[in-house]
């Protein structure tokens, strides 16, 4: 019984009615509520109707004209008592509730309806729902019916005969399907509890996301599936109440379907039970109302944006209608008068303003509403007691009708100009006075900053100066200290050889000689240290695999940690490769694990990680910029004592411990840094009092690990030239060019010396055989890179080892090293010098 989607003879109805003599009034004045509700009982697929106003006037849909019988179409239009007395003891109450904001449902209503001369029985399923107007309060009525005669009948069937053999109930339950598809609703069900069968219309089900073949043969749960996850618990709740409490069903909720689209339905339905009170069957139908929801969605969306342009705008804007009530304003509004939007909404002008100022805008508000626009200026009391000056502009707003309905306002502010342009006159009248005036306390501020400035440079002075002298005494101090212990060891060591040696007693000798070497040792890692902070060492980069250097140590480092600290390993699987020093880098890894050695005399749990990471150039965690890229982490992890702010702050600082004095030299942290910064990584560290310390260093991934093949250990033990090679060795120094003078000599080299550059030169200029040239970097006047260029001019391909205890190139090797070029570092032992001049030999042969 439902009607057009199009509005159909109603709609006609409406066009056609001089509205003027019905309560209602003219259609074109009806507010905007009205209309649209008319606009959704019009259009509604269900038999609707609709009361408004104090009448109760009738507007409905040509669905429930089919219920009104011979009463329509007198009854369109018409107050809801003056056609239906004989309902007046039934709808009175209901209507008074409704128009107090409740809603009312009643199933299964029998009424008597005249239609074809006679009169019949009919039963209705009834839902009476308030109506609301702009100003939120209850102006009419809407009434949703659903005749269930068939229903009824069917249902009364089904009990009659529900111990009825299967084909007979096959057949039922086909005359049921199609009884429901009859309604010409969006979407039917009937579920037969018992049996958990739920039987559907072909567009229930494929809203549902069930194939329609399949409608008549699947339980309830299949078409719980389609609903929306965020709404299926609460569809569920809703079913099961009904069916526990009898009450009516009737949910709006959202469909998901296999494309991804969200569909909105509204399903009203209800259960049905035996005698004995047991729930048989489950019924109703369902409206697709997505297209609605897309509508109010698009409306609110656009009031939205309305509001939230109008209230960006620092202007009044404002709409009233033709009673000079305000329907719409910004919030510019709540700072000029202290109301907001919704305290304003339905207030006059004459209530904002007051009779006074209202009395002196009469005449423009009267000329906005007789659809004259007008521009004035006026002064305008503000909330805080002071008046403002303002641009004012009321703009008609014209109906479908062409009649006035109301006018917009809109105010600007122009009290700061107005200020602006007294105060320039004010200025231009006393400006050559302002100038003088203004001159001298130029003049006078001129002057007391440039002694600032002189006061401010001195103090900055002489702070850099204190700065420098500490750090200097520092460093100093440092150096000193460890230096001096070494040198005692070396010193004491020689002179105890010297006397041992004068007095015949050379087997004693040895373990003073191993004294000795073990002190210079540490001095050479001292010094080694101070590079890499300073980052001027020379690096022996190779590809390394991260993980295996770190189980290489394993047993070192469990040595190291104690038996009162728990060592544990996590290692990530596939770490990538690094191009880095092993040695440094062991070096690093075993000063971290000493330092959370040192930080729980307690004992502790100590955790050395790897893994892999990448740096996006946000971390503020590292000391210097970071360049983003694959990194990989060595990390040092313990739950010690842990820093102090002031502690953290300076802990990368050189020479910087809180050990005490003898027991560590400040040089651990300042290392790792440096070899950190010289490898291209960084260093992150983290620490808090009674937490513990966690280390990380990030190493650059290797992408292409390069085939690198060291040269074999070589030993002193027998001469290796044999073929009359020859080396030139240049070095300032007499102590170092006497032992490596020596080594030559043992290896079978033809040696020629040269303690710089300049005697150098004609040994290299002549026509002398010359298969090496071995000289330190650091000569006085040429240096040993300068002498290198020009022995290449004459000898072209002339196989070069550099000697330097300070390599000012080390962190650019590549550009400081060509083709058969190569570097050894100082102090070295004779073995690495042995080793790197017969790999650099052999590479000539």
């Amino acid at each position: 019984m439902n009607g057009s989607p199009t509005g159909g003879d109603a709609q006609a109805l409406i066009a056609r009615l001089d509205w003027t003599q019905s309560p209602l009034g003219s259609a074109s004045h009806w507010p905007q509520s009205l209309r649209t509700a008319v606009d959704i009982v019009i259009h509604s697929p269900m038999p609707m109707l609709l009361l408004w106003g104090p009448e109760l006037s009738q507007i409905y849909n040509d669905g429930f004209a089919l219920l009104a019988g011979n009463k329509h179409p007198q009854a369109f239009g018409q107050p809801t008592h003056q056609i239906w007395p004989e309902l007046k003891d039934f709808t009175t109450p209901i209507y008074s509730a409704v128009l107090q904001g409740q809603v009312r449902s009643y199933s299964e209503q029998r009424f008597s309806l005249l239609r074809d001369g006679g009169e019949s029985d009919f039963w209705l399923d009834l839902t009476y729902s308030p109506i609301r107007d702009e100003r939120g309060q209850v102006s009419g009525i809407l009434v949703t019916a659903i005749e269930t005669n068939e229903r009824r009948r069917i249902a009364l069937e089904l009990k009659q005969r529900s111990e009825a053999s299967l084909k007979a109930q096959h057949e039922t339950e086909e005359r049921l399907q199609l009884a429901l598809a009859a309604t010409d609703a969006v979407g039917t069900w009937d579920w037969d509890i018992g049996e958990d069968r739920f039987i559907a219309d072909a567009h229930f089900a494929q809203l549902h996301g069930v194939d329609p073949s399949l409608a008549s043969q699947l339980p309830i749960t299949a078409y719980l599936n389609g609903v929306h996850p965020q709404d299926r618990a609460m569809v569920t709740r809703s079913i099961k109440h009904c069916i526990s409490h009898g009450s009516e069903y009737a949910e709006e909720y959202r469909l998901l379907q296999a494309s991804g689209e969200v569909r909105w339905v509204f399903a009203r339905g209800r259960c049905y039970k035996d005698h004995h009170g047991r729930p048989l069957r489950f019924l109703g139908a369902a409206l697709d109302l997505t297209e609605r929801k897309h509508t109010e969605q698009a409306l609110r969306q656009s009031q939205t944006e309305l509001q939230l342009i109008i209230n960006a705008m620092p202007v009044l804007i404002g709409y009233v209608d033709h009673e000079e009530r305000f329907r719409l304003n910004n919030s510019a509004y709540l700072d000029w008068y202290g109301l907001t939007p919704q305290e304003l909404y339905g207030k006059t002008i004459r209530e904002i303003l007051g009779d006074e100022l209202y009395a002196t805008r009469v005449e423009q508000i009267s000329a906005a509403l007789a659809g004259k626009a007008c521009s004035f200026e006026a002064y305008s009391p503000h909330r805080d007691g002071r008046p403002r000056f303002a641009l004012m502009k009321y703009l008609p707003r014209f109906g479908p009708d062409g009649a006035v309905n109301g006018f917009y306002i809109f105010v600007i502010d122009e009290t700061e100009r107005k200020q602006t342009e007294e105060a320039l006159r004010n200025l231009n009248e006393t400006l050559e006075e302002r100038v003088d005036t203004r001159t001298k306390a130029l003049a006078e501020a001129n002057h007391r900053l440039q002694n600032e400035m002189f006061e401010r440079e001195r103090a900055e002075d002489a702070l850099r100066h204190a700065q420098k002298m500490e750090a200097v005494g520092q460093l100093t101090g440092g150096i000193a200290h460890d230096f001096n212990n070494m040198l005692t060891g070396i010193i004491g060591s020689l002179d105890l050889m010297q006397r041992y040696i004068a007095d015949g007693r050379s087997d004693e000798i040895g373990r003073f000689a191993d004294a000795a070497v073990s002190s210079a040792n540490r001095a050479a890692a001292l010094t080694h240290r101070l590079l890499a902070f300073s980052r001027r060492q020379s690096l022996d980069r190779r590809p390394l695999e991260l993980n295996t250097l770190v189980h290489s140590l394993e047993e070192l480092l469990r040595r190291t940690k104690g038996t009162h600290i728990e060592l544990k390993f996590q290692l990530a699987p596939e770490v990538w490769s690094v191009n880095t020093d092993a040695n440094q880098l062991e070096n690093a890894l075993l000063n971290l694990v000493i330092n959370a050695r040192d930080a729980m005399p307690e004992g502790g749990k100590l955790v050395i990680e790897t893994a892999n990471s990448y740096l996006d150039g946000s971390d503020i965690s590292t000391l210097e910029p970071v360049k983003a890229g694959d990194y990989v982490m060595l990390g040092v992890r313990d739950n010690g004592a842990g820093m102090t702010p002031r502690v953290l702050a300076k802990a990368f600082d050189p020479f910087f411990t809180t050990k005490p004095i003898g027991q560590g030299t400040g040089l651990g942290l300042s290392m790792i840094y440096g070899f950190a910064q010289q490898s291209g990584g960084h260093v992150t560290l983290s620490s808090e009092p009674g937490q513990g310390t966690t280390v990380r260093l990030y190493l650059p991934r290797l992408h292409n690990a390069p085939q690198h093949t060291s040269p074999a250990a070589v030993s002193l033990g027998s001469p290796y030239a044999t073929a009359g090679e020859s080396v030139v060795l240049v070095e300032d120094d007499p102590a170092v060019r006497m032992l490596v003078l020596n080594v030559l000599n043992e290896l079978g080299y033809i040696t020629h010396e040269a303690e710089d550059a300049k005697n150098a030169l004609p040994l290299i200029e002549s026509n002398l055989r010359i298969d090496l040239l071995v000289t330190d970097v650091g000569l006085p006047g040429m240096n040993g890179r300068q002498l290198a260029e020009i022995a290449r001019q004459h000898r072209p391909g002339l196989n070069v080892l550099f000697m330097t205890g300070y390599a000012e190139k080390a962190a650019e090797r590549q550009g400081f090293l060509e083709e058969g070029m190569d570097l050894l570092a100082k102090p070295f032992t004779l073995e690495q010098l042995a080793g790197k001049i017969r790999h650099m030999i052999r590479r000539t042969g």
